[in-house]
């Protein structure tokens, strides 16, 4: 009986912000039903939203409820931080203030940074020094900054922000090009910031094409479109799902976050990196230091590393340095924000 009784884990709290949202819909399920920790980690959820959106939050904890998922011990609708952020193990940060119509970025980045000087403090206070905290809320590179900034004692390393659903969209346009399955294409980047200035590089991806290696270049054949089209449908393919869908990416970005997740919690397959935003300090590809940036990354036992030493041909170095000058920009915005 021993052996059964150590297989059952301690559950690990999970909090989801903007969780009456579309992405969180989305997103709960595979969280609840074990296919970002493991399938025999149970889970404590914690919902946090605004508090008109309260009742909402109850709807979704029924449905939570009548899926009837073994790994789902409790879930906790709240409209505090303080209770929010208690004890945390994973924190995925998706409610942030969307862009309306007429506003500009200036206000936006505003608004956002109090909202997450807010949960970083809150984080500070309340959550697990190991916590891991993923951003998605947008501008979600400076967003996790600014929580990182207002949370200084938990590591910088603990913070990433998402641009696996950029990752993901490359290495699936890649592979519709090549008419290979998107798991045939591996290794493709997302350089810099989660917004139309990130630049997808496919120089160091390699697609196995019909059971024979290549390089992304090689198996694409078509060097125009991977410099010109295949760049921009990328970094554009958030509005053309918003204008396609009325709504934004939901299903797409919800995948990406478990990606995310799943990859900090059990680590990357050998020889092979994903993207995300984390904390840029000294690195070996010449971006400023003290911003959120995405890098090439390999993970392991928790712990990412960026993949060093990969040839930037020029090209690639001016598309690198101008999503970087953006987020040096927004940085600088959001922090005259932050000390008022």
């Amino acid at each position: 009986g021993n052996k059964l009784l150590s297989k059952i884990a301690e559950p690990i709290r999970v909090l989801v912000t903007g969780a009456a949202g579309q992405i969180a819909y989305s997103l709960l399920y595979s969280i609840a039903k074990g296919d970002v920790f493991g399938k025999d980690q149970p889970i404590i959820l914690v919902l946090l939203d605004i508090t008109p959106m309260l009742p909402v939050l109850d709807g979704v904890v029924m449905e939570l409820q009548d899926c009837a998922l073994p790994l789902l011990r409790e879930v906790i609708p709240t409209d505090k931080v303080e209770v929010g952020f208690k004890d945390l193990d994973a924190a995925i940060l998706v409610g942030s203030m969307p862009r309306k119509e007429g506003m500009e970025r200036k206000d936006l980045l505003k608004a956002n940074v109090a909202i997450f000087k807010t949960q970083g403090e809150a984080l500070e206070k309340n959550a697990k020094k190991t916590v891991k905290v993923l951003v998605v809320g947008n501008p979600a590179n400076t967003n996790c900054l600014i929580a990182s900034k207002s949370a200084p004692s938990i590591p910088k390393e603990n913070f990433s922000c998402l641009t696996r659903l950029d990752h993901n969209r490359a290495r699936s346009q890649v592979a519709i090009r090549v008419g290979v399955p998107s798991d045939s294409v591996k290794n493709v980047i997302i350089w810099g910031n989660h917004s139309s200035t990130q630049y997808p590089d496919v120089h160091h991806a390699i697609v196995n094409n019909h059971g024979k290696e290549m390089s992304g270049f090689d198996a694409v054949n078509d060097e125009s479109w991977l410099k010109g089209d295949f760049i921009s449908t990328v970094q554009q393919r958030g509005a053309a799902v918003i204008k396609a869908r009325k709504l934004s990416s939901a299903m797409s970005a919800a995948k990406a976050i478990c990606d995310h997740m799943r990859d900090i919690w059990f680590g990357t397959p050998d020889g092979e990196w994903v993207s995300m935003g984390i904390y840029s300090t000294g690195n070996s590809y010449g971006v400023p230091n003290d911003l959120m940036y995405s890098f090439p990354v390999m993970i392991k036992n928790k712990t990412w590393k960026v993949v060093d030493g990969l040839a930037i041909n020029d090209f690639s170095r001016g598309k690198m340095d101008g999503t970087a000058a953006e987020l040096v920009e927004e940085r600088d915005t959001a922090l005259t924000f932050l000390g008022a």
